[in-house]
Parts: C-alpha cells; structure tokens; sequence
C-alpha cells in the first residue's frame, strides 16, 4: 500500500464530533465530486461520482449523519461509484446548507469560519484530490489537486492559516497547492488528523536526518583527511628538495628538527609533530616552521631556474 493510501485510509476513519464539521468535510467531497441534477420532472437530485470507494463510503456516512437519512449508492464497472440524494425535502435541505447554488465557489465562507470545520474540510479535500509521496523513497512532496486557479488560491489561504507556507503550481490546465517541506507536511498531516501516519512520516524523517548528518559529517572529515595528506605530501615534497639541494646544515635548528620530524612522520598531524619535538610547540608554531621550509624550497627552485 502507498504512503498517500495509508493516510487516507486513516482519514476514512476520521469523522468530526460536530455536525458543522462534518458539513465541511461533505463540503470538499461536493467541491470536486458532486453536482446538482434538474431532472425532466423539474426536480433536483443531489449526485456523487467518483472512483474512490474511500470517498464514496466517507460521503454515504456524513450524508447519514448531517441529513439523517441513507443515500442511494450505485456501482458502474470496478472504479465508478455513484451516490444520490433522491428525497426532495433532503435534496432542499442540502442546497440550503451547501450554499450549493454559488457554483462559482470552492466553499461558502460560512461553511469554514471556525478552525476545526477548516481542519474537516482540508481532510475531505486531500482524502478527495490529494497524495503524498513515501517518504523513504526520496524528497518530501504533498499536493492536492485545486483545478482552478481560483480554487487553488482559496485552498492555499486555508492553509496559510495554520501558518504553513503552500505553494501553486500549473500541471495540465490543473493547479496544484503543494507543500515540499517535510516540517509543514507533518504540521499538515497533524491538521487533518492523521496521527498515526504523521508518527509514521516523523520516524522517517528523522532517520533521514541522522543519516544525512552521518554522510555530511562522514563527507566533511574525509575531505580533511585528504586535504591534510595532500599538504603533507607537499611539505615532504619541500623538504627533500631542500635536503637534496643544500641539505640540512644550512637550516637553524629549529626547522631542522621539525624537517626530520616530517620526513620520518608523514602521516602525522601538526598537533602530534609538534608534541614529539624535543621543546614540544604547539599547531601553529608547527604550522610556522613547515610555511618557512616551503618558502626556502620555492626559493631554491627559482635560484635552479
């Protein structure tokens, strides 16, 4: 099972206590599933389609407990669901509540005025039009389909309101609202209720993290490692130039012993040549001393020039 399945079967099972925020999930199935008939007859129906079974069983149960009463569901092929409100009193009912009459609206404004019935309508929306890719297979990606850019934009605010930072993109005469972050996307998922998917989501994360950090700090001292054995290549390099074109006598004690102390000791840090001189000196003063026998030997290179 996908990641993006996983949190909507968690979703299935997430029903608002209150009836307001049941009808603002309802809301985000009819935003993009549902529409309105005027039949021969002159009657409305209210009609559901979709090819989610999770939606389709998620719609029948909000329908049952905002209007009291059992829809009709109907089922063409393996992925075509249908769900109907047939009753002329509910179907008046609903239009009333819905507001459904604005169609040039993803949802009236005074279906989402608290922040719970917000919380209900974006878990209907991502349930309804939304994925999440698995985290362990790459980057963090969630997004919902808003269709228009108006839609989108009115999904977008929404979501700023939690303080996450949505973004639109325009996919195929779709917009998309997603969110790359993996911090906003367990916000998101905390929001909408899916708990035990965002527990799920976070232990990837942080797994992700350390290893990140392993490799990063791995990464970091190997290329010290190699930057320090290409520099004491180098003052080798300096100092058996120096001995094979002048030798040793000409040199002060000092840099005499660290020259010795290098050649017999190429893989030794500056810190441990300096610690094993006779008057031990410390990183710099090593570091001093090796910078003046790699002036002496560019010296005698231009002298032999």
């Amino acid at each position: 099972m996908s990641f993006s399945k996983e949190v909507k079967k968690e979703l299935y099972d997430q029903v608002g206590k209150s009836r307001h925020c049941q009808l603002a999930e309802l809301a985000a199935y009819f935003a993009y599933c549902g529409r309105v008939i005027l039949e021969d007859r002159g009657n409305y129906i209210i009609k559901f389609s979709t090819e989610s079974l999770t939606v389709c069983k998620k719609c029948s149960i909000l329908v049952k407990k905002v209007f009291k009463i059992n829809p009709e569901v109907t089922v063409r092929g393996k992925h075509q669901f249908f769900l109907y409100i047939l009753e002329e009193e509910k179907v008046a009912e609903f239009l009333d509540r819905m507001y459904a009459f604005n169609n040039y609206l993803l949802v009236e404004d005074k279906l989402i005025e608290k922040l719970c019935c917000k919380r209900a309508f974006l878990r209907g929306i991502f349930l309804v039009n939304g994925t999440l890719n698995d985290p362990k297979q790459g980057g963090y990606h969630l997004e919902m389909i808003g269709g228009s850019y108006d839609n989108s934009l009115k999904i977008q605010k929404i979501i700023r309101e939690f303080n996450l930072n949505a973004k639109i993109s325009e996919r195929k005469k779709n917009h998309i609202v997603y969110i790359k972050d993996g911090s906003s996307i367990a916000d998101f998922l905390n929001i909408i209720g899916a708990h035990r998917a965002l527990m799920e989501f976070e232990n990837i994360r942080i797994l992700k993290d350390m290893r990140n950090s392993i490799n990063r700090r791995v990464n970091f001292e190997t290329a010290n490692i190699q930057k320090s054995a290409s520099a004491a290549s180098k003052q080798v390099e300096d100092i058996e130039y120096i001995y094979n074109t002048i030798g040793f006598g000409k040199l002060d004690k000092g840099l005499c012993e660290i020259a010795k102390a290098r050649l017999d000791h190429p893989d030794m840090t500056l810190k441990e040549l300096g610690e094993m001189l006779e008057h031990p000196i410390g990183k710099s003063g090593v570091n001093h001393r090796l910078r003046k026998l790699a002036i002496i030997a560019r010296d005698l290179r231009k002298e032999r020039e």
